[in-house]
């Protein structure tokens, strides 16, 4: 058995979901979930199928994000994920709607920052085992930074008051 590191290739920063789902009409019904949530959404998505033909299936309104989910389906090539990449959205507009797409089983993680997969190869194939999200703590809030947390959350409208 092998572990192998994939950096998620991402030049512009842009929000990717990286998951594992269980069927080929993945494919369709993420692209349907999305175009239903997010009115103008951008995305690309690729799916790695895991059975009969073993193709990397794509779908998306953005050509640039289907190829760039394309190229890291590629890298990863681990049975039965999934990436998807964004554009005028975040993952928390439609993560909902993914969780209710019923061949989704797992998300690994919905992110802008700089991204490792951890993959394992054995003589069936590969998996993904873990992801590495982003740069460690640089310690812990204080006052002045939770106060900053809770207004900047005010000025883009995802809580209250």
């Amino acid at each position: 058995m092998d572990i192998e590191k994939v950096k998620i290739e991402n030049p512009e920063n842009f929000n990717f979901i990286l998951g594992h789902s269980h069927f080929i009409k993945t494919v369709e019904d993420v692209h349907e979930a999305l175009v239903q949530t997010v009115p103008n959404i951008k995305f690309g998505f690729a799916f790695c199928e895991a059975s009969e033909a073993c193709l990397i299936r794509f779908s998306g309104t953005d050509d640039t994000l289907i190829e760039l989910a394309k190229k890291n389906a590629l890298n990863i090539s681990a049975g039965h994920s999934f990436i998807i990449f964004l554009r005028n959205a975040f993952p928390i507009n439609v993560m909902p709607s993914l969780r209710n797409v019923p061949e989704i089983c797992r998300i690994f993680c919905a992110t802008a920052n700089p991204a490792q997969v951890l993959v394992v190869e054995t003589d069936l194939g590969r998996g993904i085992i873990g992801v590495v999200d982003g740069n460690p703590p640089k310690g812990l809030e204080t006052d002045a930074d939770q106060q900053k947390r809770i207004e900047f959350l005010r000025k883009i409208g995802y809580k209250n008051g």
